[in-house]
């Protein structure tokens, strides 16, 4: 009798362990994704800011300029999805790319401070942007790892929980931009 108890005891614990593991790592991933989604906002609330400074001095590039601030518009409504933010994410991170090309092909636009401001405060972001990426990459690689492998899966399967997608970069951001490309339009 008293073996069988301890078993039970045992096996309780157990389920606690992992059930609590499970919880712990969905919610890391959730808070972790807060974080991105905070630096995200805070590049696209820069973004209205380059878009004004630029367009005066960038007529010919007009499309991307336009590109960029329906991006934003989109990045900025409520009902997007997880997937969809990081998504709509590689999309900035390659018109914004399109942007800073293009800056270095006017002089008057290099030499001008809020410009020159504008990039400063943008590369910072977009360090506080990967860095957050890799914390979230590893916090759902982490958790994907957790409902995956035996035996937490048959909890994580009881509870509903389903794989994450990780931040990936796009084939159309592993190649160099063809600055060329960009002024003939």
């Amino acid at each position: 009798m008293s073996i069988s108890l301890v078993v039970v005891i045992i096996l309780v614990i157990i389920l606690v362990l992992m059930y609590n593991s499970l919880i712990f790592k969905k919610n890391q991933v959730e808070n972790i994704f807060g974080s991105v989604d905070t630096v995200l906002k805070k590049r696209y609330n820069l973004i209205p800011n380059l878009v004004s400074s630029v367009q005066e001095y960038m007529k010919h590039e007009k499309s991307i300029l336009e590109n960029i601030t329906q991006l934003r518009s989109k990045a900025n409504r409520a009902d997007l999805s997880d997937e969809q933010k990081i998504e709509l994410d590689a999309k900035v991170s390659s018109a914004l790319r399109s942007i800073m090309i293009a800056v270095e092909n006017y002089p008057n636009l290099k030499a001008n401070e809020n410009v020159m401001q504008l990039q400063r405060s943008l590369n910072e972001i977009e360090e506080q942007i990967s860095a957050a990426r890799r914390a979230y990459n590893q916090a759902v690689t982490d958790y994907n790892n957790a409902i995956e492998m035996f035996p937490t899966n048959l909890m994580a399967n009881a509870m509903h929980y389903h794989s994450k997608k990780v931040f990936e970069i796009q084939d159309s951001q592993r190649k160099s931009p063809n600055v060329k490309e960009l002024f003939e339009k």
